[in-house]
């Protein structure tokens, strides 16, 4: 199997004993070694205890004693998730102490599938704005001089670049898509509260969700199925049934039936390769069978300054005993959200409570006449390094398409729908759906992607 297979192939290869757990985990561990010291995208590696488990998935699997589609897979985490007896920095030095006594429920859903935990991925600092200055900043396999997205930054260049199968992510303003898209990778942003937060380090709690990030649809489905469901230790963890996302993926070939929105407004406000990619996207979908339905979508502006603030309130409200201790500790950006979040007054945080509301009930509106929303997930395709100043000074914008849809708490899918002919990076677009449609967005995204190979693209890096 190479590097870049799909999960779903090294699966059914694990499955069938045409691939050994063990060499598949040996192997990308010397890929990491080889790979990651330019890209910086893993904070630590678990060689030990992955080549453990990679053994125990392969006795279990030859004795017929198979879990499902993670078995015996290497995967890895970003570096957020609680793990017992290993440090979780949460991106910065302020939490590098800390160490849980036991696994987040996703974590440890994981392991009872079976995945294989190869390390632990960088991703901004408090899963906020840009990389701590002490970590160093995760390098764009595709061009080094571009953001690879965040704050799920390691997870979208690990995956991109072959270092492992799939890799979990977190969203609370755009952090699976950003890199999603950036990397040229597909990411499951689920509904607030399909998944599990239970043992997470939270940037803003009720926007927080956590989703897998892969290099196809189904991979996804594999691995969003591993871990969906309610959680008796989250009680903000939603109690519907929990579909075969992977099951309802075989035989679908075409969109027949599914009605996608399309607001000309929202790409009207995205660069021209940007406008040009999505466009073409829009006539596969139509040439698949899909209605594309014109539709105008609630002023974003209004929802997307409204994530700001909640995010920055509840976020503040986390770190601020840290905060206190030790200001300077943290990094300009998350620093700056701290301090905003402290000061904002009450009518502002009431305003935009108000806000998220009224959002979600036009959205709910919006849905009863479409399946799912064709957006792009930023304005432009890629950010330099040496401008990315801009992003944070302008995330009014820079959030406009990704952070309303955290303040509805709606489910997207991300994935690559062309490659910059100017710079050379993946163009990334989203669909965005009513609450737990996950199934019809993977279901759309995979049909996509059978009819087209962008998802098969690879950095050159």
């Amino acid at each position: 199997m190479s590097h870049y297979s799909a999960l779903t192939d090294v699966s059914a290869a694990v499955r069938r004993g045409a691939a050994s757990p063990v060499a598949l985990t040996e192997a990308l561990l010397t890929r990491i070694a080889e790979v990651d010291p330019t890209l910086n995208a893993f904070l630590s590696t678990s060689a030990e205890t992955a080549l453990q488990e990679a053994d125990e998935a392969a006795t279990e699997i030859a004795s017929g004693r198979w879990r499902g589609p993670l078995h015996g897979v290497p995967i890895a985490i970003k570096d957020l998730f609680h793990t017992a007896g290993t440090p979780s920095t949460f991106g910065t030095t302020v939490y590098a102490d800390f160490t849980a006594n036991e696994d987040a429920t996703i974590l440890r859903r994981l392991k009872q599938a079976g995945a294989v935990i190869v390390g632990r991925l960088h991703l901004h600092e408090g899963a906020y704005g840009e990389h701590h200055p002490e970590l160093g900043d995760v390098m764009n396999p595709w061009n080094h001089a571009y953001w690879p997205g965040g704050s799920s930054s390691g997870s979208g260049a690990a995956t991109a670049a072959g270092l492992c199968y799939g890799s979990l992510g977190t969203d609370t303003g755009g952090s699976i898509r950003f890199p999603s898209a950036a990397n040229g990778v597909t990411g499951l942003k689920p509904t607030w509260g399909r998944t599990s937060r239970k043992g997470a380090f939270p940037l803003a709690d009720s926007l927080d969700t956590i989703g897998p990030m892969c290099r196809s649809a189904a991979d996804a489905a594999a691995m969003l199925g591993a871990f969906a469901g309610a959680d008796p230790g989250d009680p903000t963890c939603l109690r519907a049934p929990v579909p075969d996302y992977l099951g309802a993926l075989r035989g679908v070939a075409g969109m027949r039936g599914l009605k996608l929105g399309l607001d000309p407004a929202m790409l009207d406000v995205a660069e021209p390769e940007m406008r040009a990619a999505i466009t073409a996207a829009t006539e596969v979908f139509a040439d698949l069978g899909a209605e594309i339905v014109p539709v105008k979508v609630p002023s974003l502006a209004p929802a997307t300054e409204a994530q700001l603030v909640i995010c920055e309130t509840e976020c503040a409200r986390f770190h601020a005993p840290a905060f206190a201790e030790a200001p300077g500790a943290f990094g300009a950006a998350l620093s700056g959200a701290i301090t905003r979040g402290l000061a904002y007054d009450s009518l502002t945080v009431a305003g935009a409570y108000i806000e998220q509301a009224r959002f979600k009930g036009r959205l709910a509106r919006l849905f009863e006449d479409i399946d799912a929303l064709i957006s792009p997930v930023t304005p432009l395709v890629g950010y330099r390094y040496d401008d990315f100043s801009s992003f944070l000074d302008n995330l009014m914008d820079s959030l406009s398409f990704t952070a309303p849809f955290n303040l509805s708490g709606s489910p997207t899918v991300t994935f690559p729908c062309g490659i910059s002919p100017t710079i050379g990076l993946p163009i990334g677009m989203q669909l965005i759906g009513p609450h737990l449609t996950e199934d019809v967005l993977l279901r759309a995204a995979h049909a996509y992607q059978q009819a087209t190979d962008w998802h098969l693209k690879r950095p050159m890096a």
